[in-house]
């Protein structure tokens, strides 16, 4: 059976600390990021996505499986996909395309929501990645995800 990669969530917050709220579709633009998102102005971490997997590492380890993932504060939930490791990489979702320019590293305020979640979040990459929007478009929960191979 073939897993199919997609977008399962899609969250933004108007401001620093702000709660998140939850969309069912959204813009993303190369100037903006996430409409509507605080960060989108910030080139490095534009958008922050997860993924389910880590994400549900994670809150097992803590034994706490009723956090939701908005509480990792990241704009978008992808399931099925190895999310790119390497700064440079493309990451296509929907008619989106996104460059991935980092780690998305957990913070104290994920303690604040949980303890040892920080920790938790810490290994291979469970805090998700850092991207900059490359070619907008609109983003829809059920949208399709995959990795652009590049040849070296």
């Amino acid at each position: 059976m073939t897993v199919k990669a997609e977008l399962i969530g899609i969250a933004r917050k108007s401001k620093s600390r702000a709660p998140m709220d939850s969309l069912d579709q959204v813009t993303a633009s190369t100037d903006l990021g996430i409409d509507g998102d605080y960060r989108g102005k910030l080139r490095r971490r534009q958008v922050t996505i997860l993924a389910e997997e880590g994400w549900q590492a994670a809150i097992n380890e803590i034994n706490r499986p009723d956090l939701p993932w908005t509480t990792r504060r990241a704009n978008l939930l992808v399931r099925g996909i190895d999310l790119p490791r390497e700064k440079g990489s493309k990451l296509v979702i929907g008619t989106v395309t996104f460059e991935i320019t980092g780690e998305t590293d957990p913070c104290s305020r994920m303690d604040d929501a949980a303890s040892g979640l920080m920790d938790a979040m810490t290994p291979d990459w469970r805090g998700g990645v850092t991207c900059r929007v490359t070619e907008g478009g609109e983003l829809r929960l059920g949208d399709s995800a995959f990795v652009i191979e590049t040849t070296g």
